[in-house]
């Protein structure tokens, strides 16, 4: 699914030059479930952001199922994005003045759903993480569990085929952290859907099957793991 050869990345300072990325190279098939680890600063989430065609790399070969993304123009990066990746952010990213169905039905709007399946979509979303009740209340009025949960909801609306996440635990208390890796989890298993996490967490970098340390921009360890007890 995702084949990255020789990555770098550099952001100029003037005379100076910060290295994030150096020479990283990975291999992820679909289906599987990731975990990237690393001190702060390592380049976990500018590595994410590469993959989730938000940011470019300054140098090197990015392929998403087969397509060239290093040589795609803008237009077709975004469609990429939009069709087949879902992102879920430590911070939520949900829209503060919007309700809880009108966030979940934006990405929808976005991919120009008629307005009969938007709600078939929403409605299907709101029964599935049980938060029917929720659906006219904003974002302030959720815990960071709910929050969160909405927010997959929101990633998973589109049927993205790999969800990016960056800390999705990172905000919330270990119970709620274990709902959403647990739900992480069966998306999984259950759908078949990548999943590629960023966490400081040990114990929830165990839920993915392979998990990558990155330290000072450069790929440290490769491992399997042992998750037999998710």
């Amino acid at each position: 699914m995702i084949s990255i050869k020789n990555i770098f990345k550099t952001y100029r300072n003037g005379l100076n030059y910060s290295h994030i990325l150096r020479d990283v190279s990975l291999q992820i098939d679909e289906g599987e479930f990731v975990s990237i680890q690393g001190p702060s600063g390592a380049g976990k989430t500018t590595l994410l952001n590469i993959l989730g065609m938000i940011d470019e790399p300054s140098e090197g070969e990015y392929y998403f199922r087969d397509e060239p993304v290093h040589k795609l123009s803008e237009k077709r990066r975004t469609q990429l994005h939009r069709q087949f990746i879902g992102f879920v952010f430590q911070a939520y990213h949900l829209i503060d003045d919007l309700t809880v169905y009108e966030n979940l039905e934006m990405p929808l709007l976005y991919k120009k759903v008629k307005s009969s399946e938007r709600k078939s979509q929403v409605a299907d979303m709101l029964d599935r993480f049980g938060i029917v009740a929720k659906k006219d209340l904003f974002p302030s009025q959720l815990s960071g569990g709910q929050q969160q949960l909405v927010g997959i909801a929101r990633a998973l609306i589109i049927q993205p085929r790999l969800i990016l996440a960056d800390e999705p635990t990172g905000n919330l208390q270990s119970r709620q952290g274990e709902q959403i890796m647990d739900t992480l989890k069966q998306l999984n298993q259950e759908e078949g859907v990548t999943i590629i996490q960023v966490t400081h967490s040990e114990k929830f970098a165990e839920y993915g099957n392979r998990i990558i340390m990155l330290e000072d921009g450069r790929v440290l360890e490769d491992k399997s793991t042992v998750n037999s007890e998710h």
